[in-house]
């Protein structure tokens, strides 16, 4: 071939007309065009087989780079007739015909002399010889001696060089490829993936996926009463349906069975196109994609010292692996991989799709009430992201009667507030009782009746009635953990994963790279010990290395930072908890001095306050980090496969998340106020910051106040701001940035942009564990601490409600179409969700009979009270303290501020008088409250765990009637078989009959017509054989 090479290439006439799908321009003077287009994709792509004869078409590459821009343009365009309206504008291949079922993207260098020519080419099943026969533009091309060498990336080369054998070995496997580099998003080429029907039959069998046969059956209804209560309930939730068609209630199932091809006329394969829908073709391809590899060093570094050893570092790092599509994406040889969605989901033209559907019916706030059409988002999202949905659902169904009960003890707070004798006693001002300070020096006595307000509001969530609630919410966390199985079992059924097992995984990137590095090292200590070592034993030893894998000892320095770093972060928590307690105690005292003294009342929740918005504060920034710092520490531990990296993860950032986000409320309900001392006797800190205590009326509106600023705070800014803001300001940067490239190029800026280009610029879909995360903590919020705060349930209630149509919306309008995963349940989160319901038990215990007056008020009620009433219970709990026993510089500057001379002061504890024998020493009141407290929570929390278990215990997890339809589709799969069975028995029969009485035709003809025609006898007792 000359030096210009010009191909001579045969396309068929009728395809002439249509487009140039193997153009390529050749300039004449090649040197010129290889200094001017620097590392040029090269590529030859032939839209029909070579063997086909038609019109002879010259290819010359590269127009434009002398000077024949304006006419390659205006020829094309005369050539079609909008082929992006013919394709749907992305969602098929150029020929409107084969749909795309998942889009590689990939990066590359512009020549510096401007635009690349448009390359639209596709692979096919019938360019699979074509394509290794024919030479590469370019490569045919010798050099002659002299001529300096172009600079090149050979970076950039060799990931072209991965692409081009990992595009042909998918070829391989079957399916088709086509190209499109000219895009409105310069330097990005899209790979469009087709997977045709074989390819797509094969993998279902390979994968087990259940399809729907011929066979319908009849789901059994309910009958009687029941029959009667449901047509009731189905009208009156009518108006509250989604209008979606998955969604109405089916009296008509198809058997399901795992695809097989053997086996297709069992299966309605009436409609081809849409026996197989989006997401199962997305997951065909994904798993195809996942299992190709390109493993052949095809890229010659050239000459020269610095290019060998490149060379040999690019030998060494193929032979360390083979490249999936997940190792070629760490790599960067693509930069995205991800299904289209199916169309637009707004405008005024836009075809029905079921993305549309899903942004009217599901995505909107406007149909909050409704409930979410979760068939469809199944159908459209895959099973995993279906469950999580679903589950959501179930929790914002059963934070309805919680709600509800929870506004009821509040209300009977507000109702019995006035009728609360101890919070009257310390309102009275008769009573006359001063307190001693606060803190010392600076702090003056005060009066009790100073407290009057937080004694009231304390009542509103510190009363009987909130015992029971506490009992009624760990029962609710069992009955909905339960009800959620029997949901979960429902879905199973109708989505038919009833006998779905996960099969194990593929190993991931890193996990292969790191026991390919291990082997490598392995087999370059065994070369320097054995050098002249015999092939049989160096085969067995290449083999052995091929088994290996990561043990323990591999991963103890990972397992090492692990352990080390979770206890640092766990300790940092702890002190940010301290620097904000020191916080407190400063403030408080800072503003004891400076305040007057009608604001030294306040000074309390000003101080209260004021730590509970820096403690949320910190939390909100350390849940970002700590996230950051799981991910890297799971990364470090190199999991095998995806589902072990998932777990590991999810298990260290809630460990994180958990610390962070309930730490300060742990402090508030066990710890502050219980290690203060006594007056003349006081814990400090440093030698200067004494101990804070809790007010009169105890720590539980404090820890009310802490709960709800964290839990609203939380709730309002990380969960429903930061996930609506940030993709909006992040949409709106890609805006920007495309807006000025657009602006450079105003013909590109006119024309529709096609889907895979929409979607490249819609954020990558992160996986479900954020969203999983912030409703697991928000849980916790609910069952944890439900005892100082009833009202949770009705916040997280309103949150959730709000959740579920922002994380839909999310999902149709802003993310990436995912990958459909099949999943049964929703994994680790069930067991982390039983293990919240079980502490929420003990801790709700501790609660009531530790940080509430509910236990000692039973105390004295029971054992003290001379009236039977809890006259005098005030006065029970405070001791006194005389102040001449004061430690030298503790006592307050000013002892008359009150306007009288203060001689014994009252503070809350339980010790001996100051002219008791043993003064100040602890009384035997306090050993009876701390017998009946712990008494308390041995009862409440063994009742409470048997009746959890018993209504664990007393509803099934599987429905009857699901129980009873899965046993009817195995018996109906059955009889299936079983006449399929007879029917190959009655054939057989059949053709023996027919070969008996041919064979008797043959037995009546006469010997000498027999001996004429010995040729056809025996054909007649051939034909069993043949058939």
């Amino acid at each position: 071939m000359d030096k210009d090479e010009i191909h001579l290439r045969r396309l068929p006439a009728p395809h002439a007309d249509r487009e140039f799908c193997g153009v390529d321009f050749l300039p004449e003077d090649l040197n010129e065009a290889l200094e001017e287009t620097e590392m040029r994709v090269n590529k030859t792509y032939s839209c029909l087989p070579a063997e086909e004869k038609g019109i002879h078409i010259i290819n010359i590459r590269a127009i434009e780079d002398i000077g024949y821009d304006q006419h390659e343009s205006t020829l094309l365009n005369s050539l079609s007739k909008n082929p992006d309206a013919d394709c749907k504008y992305g969602l098929y291949f150029r020929d409107g015909k084969r749909k795309v079922d998942y889009i590689l993207v990939y990066q590359y260098k512009k020549s510096s002399a401007g635009r690349t020519v448009t390359r639209r080419a596709h692979y096919d099943s019938t360019t699979r010889s074509t394509k290794q026969e024919q030479p590469l533009p370019g490569k045919g091309v010798q050099l002659e001696t002299g001529e300096s060498e172009p600079h090149m990336d050979y970076h950039e080369d060799d990931k072209r060089f991965r692409r081009e054998e990992y595009e042909g070995n998918l070829v391989e496997a079957g399916l088709e490829l086509e190209h499109d580099e000219d895009t409105k998003i310069h330097g990005i080429g899209f790979v469009k993936i087709h997977a045709p029907w074989n390819v797509l039959c094969r993998e279902a069998e390979f994968l087990k996926l259940k399809m729907p046969t011929k066979k319908m059956y009849q789901i059994s209804q309910t009958h009687g009463l029941l029959k009667k209560i449901n047509s009731v309930i189905q009208k009156i939730t009518e108006p509250i349906q989604p209008k979606v068609a998955e969604h109405k209630p089916q009296t008509v199932k198809r058997l399901s069975y795992p695809f097989s091809r053997e086996k297709q006329h069992l299966f309605d394969l009436s409609d081809r196109d849409s026996f197989f829908d989006s997401k199962t073709r997305s997951t065909v391809v994904y798993e195809i994609l996942k299992r190709t590899t390109c493993t052949k060093a095809k890229y010659s570094m050239g000459k020269g010292e610095g290019r060998k050893k490149e060379a040999t570092l690019l030998n060494k790092r193929r032979k360390c692996g083979k490249y999936g599509i997940t190792s070629l994406l760490a790599n960067g040889v693509y930069s995205a991989a991800y299904p289209l969605h199916d169309g637009d989901y707004e405008g005024e033209n836009v075809e029905p799709n079921d993305r549309k559907l899903l942004c009217e019916e599901w995505a909107s706030y406007g149909v909050f009430y409704k409930y979410q059409p979760i068939d469809l988002v199944r159908k459209y999202f895959g099973e995993k992201i279906g469950l999580y949905f679903a589950w959501l659902g179930v929790y914002t169904q059963m934070l309805i009667p919680a709600s509800i009960v929870g506004i009821i003890v509040f209300l009977y707070g507000c109702a019995t507030v006035d009728e609360n004798i101890p919070s009257m006693e310390m309102c009275d001002q008769r009573n006359n009782i001063t307190m001693c300070p606060l803190c010392d020096r600076t702090c003056s006595y005060w009066k009790m009746s100073s407290a009057c307000a937080t004694a009231r509001a304390s009542h509103l969530f510190d009363n009987p009635a909130t015992v029971f609630f506490s009992v009624f919410m760990a029962l609710w966390a069992a009955t909905f953990m339960e009800h959620w199985k029997r949901k979960q079992m429902r879905l199973n059924y109708r989505w038919d994963l009833t006998g779905f097992e996960e099969e194990e995984d593929h190993p991931r990137a890193e996990y292969e790279a790191k026991v390919l590095e291990k082997s490598l090292r392995k087999e370059h200590k065994h070369k320097e010990k054995h050098q002249y070592f015999p092939e049989e034993t160096a085969n067995k030893w290449r083999q052995r290395t091929d088994k290996e894998k990561l043990t323990w000892k591999d991963r103890f320095p990972a397992y090492l930072t692990n352990f080390v770093g979770i206890i640092f972060m766990v300790g940092l928590t702890f002190a940010i908890v301290f620097g904000v307690i020191i916080y407190r105690i400063s403030t408080a005292a800072a503003l004891a001095i400076s305040s007057t003294p009608s604001g030294r009342s306040s000074v309390r929740v000003t101080v209260t306050a004021t730590a509970v918005i820096i403690n949320l504060v910190v939390i909100i920034i350390l849940d970002e980090v700590y996230g950051c710092i799981a991910r890297w520490l799971t990364q470090i531990e190199v999991p095998k496969t995806d589902k072990n990296f998932e777990e590991r993860l999810i298990f260290k950032a809630f460990l994180l998340k958990f610390v962070n986000a309930y730490t300060p409320i742990f402090y508030v309900a066990f710890f502050k106020g219980r290690f203060v001392g006594r007056p003349g006797d006081y814990v400090y800190i440093f030698h200067s910051f004494r101990m804070e205590e809790c007010a009169p009326g105890g720590c539980l509106m404090e820890l009310c106040i802490q709960l709800s600023i964290i839990m609203l705070g939380k709730q309002l800014i990380q969960n429903n701001l930061f996930e609506i803001g940030i993709p909006k300001m992040k949409k709106f940067i890609r805006y920007m940035k495309l807006k000025h490239q657009h602006s450079l190029d105003h013909e590109e800026h006119m024309k529709k942009k096609q889907r895979y280009e929409v979607d490249y610029n819609l954020e990558p879909f992160a996986g479900l564990t954020p969203e999983y995360m912030e409703m697991i903590i928000q849980f916790g919020f609910v069952t944890l601490f439900v005892a100082s705060f009833p009202l949770a349930p009705l916040f997280a209630l309103l949150n959730n409600i709000i959740e579920i149509r922002l994380d839909a919306k999310k999902f149709v309008t802003e993310l990436r179409r995912p990958v459909a995963v099949r999943a049964k349940d929703i994994g680790i989160w069930y067991n982390i969700l039983r293990g919240i319901g079980k502490l929420a038990v003990i801790i709700n215990a501790f609660v009531i009979s530790f940080t509430s007056d509910f236990i000692p008020r039973l105390v004295y009620l029971y054992m003290y009270s001379e009236n039977g009433t809890m006259h005098g219970f005030v006065n029970h709990t405070l001791s006194s303290f005389n102040v001449s026993d004061f430690q030298a510089g503790t006592a307050p500057n000013d002892p008359m501020d009150l306007g009288y001379e203060v001689v014994i002061c009252r503070y809350k504890d339980y010790r001996e008088p100051p002219w008791s024998e043993n003064k100040y020493d602890i009384s035997k009141d306090f050993w009876a409250v701390l017998a009946a407290r712990l008494a308390f929570v041995i009862v409440f929390q063994n009742l409470v765990m048997f009746m959890s278990e018993f209504v664990d215990w007393i509803i099934p997890d599987i429905p009857k009637d699901i129980s009873q339809q899965i046993h009817k589709e195995k018996v109906l799969m059955v009889e299936v078989f079983m006449r399929e069975e007879q029917g190959k028995l009655q054939m057989l029969e059949t053709w023996k009959d027919k070969d008996k009485k041919k064979g008797e035709n043959c037995n009546n003809h006469s010997p000498r017509l027999s001996r004429s025609h010995s040729g056809s006898l025996s054909s007649c007792h051939s034909y069993p054989l043949d058939v």
